[in-house]
């Protein structure tokens, strides 16, 4: 686990606390690392989530199926996401989701309950934890109902734009790079690859947007 020090120290869970400090913290929440193959499943729907994780190395999605056995794609991870926060802080309720690793996957897994407890040598870095836990709470909060609004839209159209917008924000540039295929966009955005491809061409030729492959470029302003 030393190994992964300098990563963790720069993530969300862990920002604020010195890295001298990080191993006792880990062995402190009872952290562990647990290894993942290529179509394992880190969370599974249906079952209840006692502990949440941080992605060390490798990639994974969150994923769930439709009335119509469609896969749909909720979310990304990548290195330095965290899975199950949110479900984590509430264990009656059963996960609506899974999370399936796409390669090999390393997590940091940690048990909710030692983030919520009050340290019994009321260490400051422990207090600091709690601190980004609740924010990173906060923030799924606020990126589920982006997803929301993005799957919501009524065109294709209007569901890329949505996509794309959101994306050239979070990377301050309106020439950006997309973390995902066509057929995973597709998923993403529950629309028909062919359909995206289609508008995608109707959107370029109408000088909405220029791309290559997973580079974009959004020719207006949003």
């Amino acid at each position: 686990m030393i190994g992964y020090i300098e990563d963790l120290v720069h993530t969300k869970l862990f920002s604020g606390i010195p890295p001298a400090e990080m191993p006792g913290l880990i062995d402190c929440i009872h952290a562990q690392r647990v290894d993942y193959v290529k179509g394992d499943f880190i969370v599974e729907e249906g079952r209840n989530v006692y502990d949440f994780g941080i992605m060390l190395s490798g990639r994974g999605q969150s994923i769930k199926w439709d009335a119509a056995d469609r896969l749909i794609i909720i979310t990304l991870l990548e290195k330095g996401s965290e899975i199950g926060v949110m479900l984590a802080a509430n264990p009656d309720h059963k996960s609506p989701v899974s999370v399936q690793a796409q390669d090999e996957v390393s997590v940091l897994r940690i048990p909710y309950d030692r983030i919520i407890e009050r340290c019994p040598k009321g260490c400051p870095k422990h207090e600091r934890l709690l601190r980004n836990y609740i924010a990173i709470v906060a923030e799924k909060g606020l990126v589920l109902h982006e997803r929301i609004d993005c799957l919501l839209k009524p065109t294709v159209r209007d569901k890329i734009l949505t996509y794309l917008q959101r994306v050239s924000h979070e990377q301050k540039s309106r020439t950006f790079s997309v973390p995902m295929n066509r057929n995973a966009m597709a998923d993403y955005l529950n629309v028909e690859r062919s359909a995206l491809s289609r508008e995608l061409s109707h959107m370029k030729r109408d000088k909405l947007i220029d791309y290559h492959r997973n580079s974009f470029r959004l020719e207006q302003e949003s």
